[in-house]
């Protein structure tokens, strides 16, 4: 929200400086994100008349201008303007001034020609950013009055930034109760006066739309001047406020949205047909808008329409064929009330982001409309003439939205502020805020008015009172008591001693949105997966992740794309599955790429593979202490897994998460390499950890067997080692596979294993009967479950 200084100060009393205004704002929680002063050190300019001009004898580009600036004599004044011209009324900066960019004005020869003074733009002025030429005044500015008074100056820009609970300070008169409550005064409002209507034009007005729009006001005017020209203090509010003036209609909405809040739209008249219909809109509906760009529509917009085409998208933005021209004679005002749901999002969808949406996804007040065109009727019909119509109104009551009660306990009140706050500050504050107060017994009761639909409940009536009485008179104490630590759970790993696992391993940290594109998702054979947003910030962050690797992969094309060619990045975080309410599942990812280790010379340089990635999974799954309940399967493996270098991983045989290298095709699609590997997997079973036991030291020695099977192809290891150790049971300490082989003596199809047993009995010395019976047991179960062969 921009805004004039000086406008503010019109609506309410503020017995402070600028300074102390915009520390006052800021500390009530509107946030001055900028102020800039206008039209300070204007000491010397002056109003003025080129009453002559002559091109410069020595320069294409200069004029030789005579100037009455009200002393008698015309002054001689060299300018290069493309707009100076006879008639014009113009900034003068006479010998002497001092400009805001600190030039200082002298009697100076441009090319030869003495020059008195110089002609200034709004830009040398530091009043606009308009530097394109003379800052033209309008035809009536008396010659010789200081510039300063004549504009109004100085004044300041002061531009707020507003939390979006706060609607009702996007218009001037909403913000002038906050003020007027921070300095004790008072707002200087009353009753907008009903235009005098000399016209029997009328529309039908038809709502469609059901509870999001049950309210439509309308006005026809008719027989506007289309020559008439915006005022200059109106078009100087404006222009502070940051808006460019552009016609007399158009600029009058603009400023009544800025004064009261309430967005309006006015169509030429001459171009409707029939009834005005606010309804939805039809699938595949389209409509030019004032920006010139083709809205496609759904049924989600609502749209203003007549009886035969759309006019407008609500909320948002008018139609081009609609528009006011130069040429129009009769307008038809309208100002509405949306439901704020009917509007969100809706010009994001449109790649948009108007004043109008800005204000209505936010909430504005169901009772500002016929306000609103009151006081657009007065104004237009001060400047531009007309004869007024009757004010059309179509409306739902059952649809508007109606303030309720609310209770403030003196004692709540007294809690969480820790002061006593006087019962008359407190029905003060409430009634400078435009708050109907109630006394209580043992409180007050607050009814807000419809604007403010931020107050709901105790807790922000307590805000009110404390953002207005001052964050700075409520003391600052140190809480006390007694902390009780919660115990760490011996049977879990902590989150924080992951991080430092993976950080140790030589992985960073990577903090990702939890939002991710549709597009995205469908790369990665995920669509339909994951949680749509109704009210997305853009098409980009449109889905909940159901993944964290389409995220964190992206992380990774990042860094690759800035010649980081190893890239080690892991993320902990949540995922989101559908459901209702949404299943949101803490999970862990990591990504890997480049050489498998960093630049050093101890070993030949190869690239990560998917035997590293997984070596780094047997180390967190050994620091839980039960390795032997997981394992790695080559089946049902997802769509954006290599089918020959990825595993499924599983853990008590339920499915928990994937690991390998990217697919190929996806790979390409996301323009990386095959060195691409990931790894995702639920966090929970990952930190459930075995309770720590203590073991004696074994009193025996272990004894070592080993064998080598050949089995076919398909037989995966982990299905081996679980049969290997179902056989044996505890006599079998640990099974280490050591060599793998595929080729020369080994049938086709098939492939050798060798593995080592470690063997040993806690109550006697194994013999080696004994260790060669264990082996006849392991290969017998070999070659009965897995078509195993012991090799000689």
């Amino acid at each position: 929200m921009k805004f004039s200084e000086n406008w503010l100060r019109e609506l309410v009393d503020v017995q402070a400086d600028r300074a102390q205004l915009a520390h006052a704002l800021t500390m009530a929680g509107l946030e001055v994100e900028e102020l800039t002063p206008l039209g300070e050190g204007l000491d010397g300019v002056v109003v003025a008349e080129i009453v002559g001009a002559e091109k410069h004898p020595e320069a294409d580009r200069l004029q030789v201008c005579k100037v009455d600036a009200g002393q008698g004599e015309p002054l001689q004044i060299v300018c290069g303007a493309p707009n100076a011209r006879i008639g014009i009324k113009v900034p003068l900066a006479t010998v002497g001034a001092k400009l805001p960019g600190g030039i200082v004005i002298k009697v100076a020869k441009l090319r030869g020609v003495e020059s008195f003074g110089m002609l200034c733009s709004a830009k040398e002025l530091g009043i606009d950013a308009d530097a394109s030429g003379l800052l033209e005044l309008p035809a009536d500015a008396p010659a010789g009055q200081p510039l300063a008074a004549y504009l109004g100056l100085p004044d300041a820009s002061i531009e707020l930034k507003l939390t979006p609970n706060r609607p009702d300070c996007l218009g001037l008169y909403g913000l002038a109760h906050d003020v007027a409550a921070l300095f004790g005064s008072h707002v200087k409002t009353g009753e907008q006066p009903a235009a005098l209507v000399s016209s029997e034009a009328r529309r039908g007005i038809r709502l469609e739309a059901g509870k999001d729009a049950p309210r439509y006001l309308g006005r026809i005017i008719e027989g506007i001047d289309p020559a008439a020209r915006t005022p200059l203090w109106l078009a100087e509010r404006l222009r502070r406020a940051g808006l460019r003036p552009i016609s007399v209609v158009v600029d009058i909405t603009n400023y009544v949205m800025l004064e009261l809040g309430q967005p309006m739209h006015a169509f030429d008249n001459d171009r409707l047909d029939g009834d005005i219909v606010v309804r939805h809109a039809r699938p595949g509906e389209t409509l030019k808008l004032l920006d010139g760009s083709e809205a496609t529509l759904d049924e989600g917009f609502v749209l203003i329409a007549d009886e035969r085409k759309p006019l407008a998208v609500a909320g948002v933005m008018g139609g081009l064929d609609s528009r006011v021209t130069d040429a129009t004679h009769n307008i038809f005002f309208e100002a509405a009330h949306f439901a704020p749901a009917a509007i969100m999002g809706r010009a994001r969808k449109l790649g948009l982001h108007t004043d109008a949406s800005h204000r209505f996804e936010r909430g504005v007040d169901p009772e500002l409309p016929r306000r609103a065109l009151e006081r657009a009727t007065e104004l237009l019909l001060a400047i531009a003439g007309g004869k007024a119509g009757p004010v059309l109104v179509a409306e739902n009551l059952a649809d508007l939205p109606q303030p309720a009660p609310v209770t403030l306990r003196r004692a709540r009140l007294r809690r969480v502020l820790g002061v006593d706050v006087a019962d008359a500050e407190v029905a003060r504050i409430f009634t400078a805020l435009g708050m109907q107060v109630e006394p209580q017994a043992d409180g007050w009761r607050i009814t807000a008015p419809s604007s403010r639909f931020d107050i709901e409940r105790e807790e922000d009536l307590v805000e009110e009172v404390a953002r207005i009485f001052g964050y700075d008179n409520i003391p600052t104490a140190t809480p006390a008591g007694a902390l009780a630590l919660a115990a760490e759970p011996e049977a879990r790993i902590g989150e924080l001693a992951l991080r430092e696992q993976l950080a140790a391993r030589g992985y960073f940290e990577a903090v990702n949105l939890s939002f991710v594109s549709a597009e995205l998702l469908a790369r990665w054979s995920l669509a339909g997966q994951g949680v749509p947003l109704a009210n997305p910030l853009s098409a980009d962050l449109a889905v909940m992740r159901p993944s964290l690797l389409p995220g964190l992969v992206e992380a990774l094309r990042h860094n690759r794309a800035r010649q980081q060619e190893r890239v080690r990045l892991f993320e902990v975080a949540r995922v989101f599955g559908a459901g209702d309410p949404p299943v949101e599942t803490p999970s862990l990812a990591i990504v890997a790429c480049g050489n498998a280790r960093a630049e050093q010379w101890g070993e030949p340089s190869r690239m990560l593979d998917f035997f590293d990635l997984k070596g780094d999974l047997d180390a967190l799954l050994a620091w839980g202490g039960e390795p032997q309940r997981w394992a790695a399967h080559a089946d049902g493996l997802p769509a954006w897994l290599h089918p020959g270098r990825g595993a499924r991983l599983s853990r008590d045989g339920e499915t928990v998460g994937w690991l390998g290298a990217l697919h190929p095709q996806l790979a390409k699609a996301l323009d990386l390499g095959p060195d691409v590997h990931v790894l995702e997997l639920a966090l929970e079973p990952l930190l459930a950890r075995r309770l720590p036991k203590a073991q004696p030291v074994a009193r025996f020695p272990s004894v070592r067997r080993d064998i080598a099977v050949e089995v076919p192809e398909s037989v995966a290891w982990s299905w081996i080692g679980e049969v290997v150790r179902s056989s044996l049971g505890e006599v079998l300490k640990e099974l280490r596979l050591f060599d793998r082989y595929s080729g020369k003596g080994v049938e086709a199809g098939r492939k050798s294993l060798a593995m080592g047993l470690i063997l040993q009995d806690a109550s006697r010395t194994l013999t080696d009967n004994d260790a060669d019976s264990c082996v006849r047991q392991a290969v017998a179960a070999l070659e009965q479950t897995c078509q195993a062969k012991l090799r000689g």
